[in-house]
């Protein structure tokens, strides 16, 4: 019996490290169609805050938070995946996806100039956001 459990539970383990290699190739396909000029505007800005959002440290629901923590990761980003599928034309996001599949088997995509980026950005977005609590709390009282 402990058997049967143990296989049905390394076949979902399995699937959804599948399902995860899956979502990561469709991420890096969506930036490489992002970066095609056939793809409209709208859905490049979706696929930046996307890819921004994915590869970013801090999340909207932190993952510590039980059980919620892990929501927008599982919910959030696949339906906004999915959403930024539907506006790229078929013709560029199979050419992306190919060329996504290439790069992933020669070795994994990455770059330390985007990451340093998407760290910037979050420190202005916390600077920001510091300054109007200070403004809105501190200097009214």
């Amino acid at each position: 019996m402990l058997g049967v459990w143990l296989a049905k539970e390394a076949a979902l383990l399995e699937k959804l490290k599948q399902h995860a290699r899956h979502l990561k190739s469709e991420t890096f396909a969506l930036y490489l169609a992002s970066r095609d000029p056939r793809t409209p505007w709208y859905a490049k800005l979706l696929v930046a805050g996307i890819v921004a959002y994915a590869l970013s440290p801090i999340d909207l629901i932190p993952d510590f938070v039980p059980v919620l923590g892990y929501l927008d990761d599982l919910v959030l980003i696949p339906l906004s995946i999915t959403l930024a599928i539907k506006m790229i034309p078929y013709p560029v996001l199979a050419e992306c996806r190919a060329r996504a599949h290439e790069t992933i088997q020669n070795g994994k995509p990455g770059s330390r100039v985007a990451g340093a980026v998407i760290v910037v950005i979050w420190l202005l977005l916390a600077a920001l956001c510091a300054v109007w609590v200070y403004e809105a709390f501190v200097v009214k009282s």
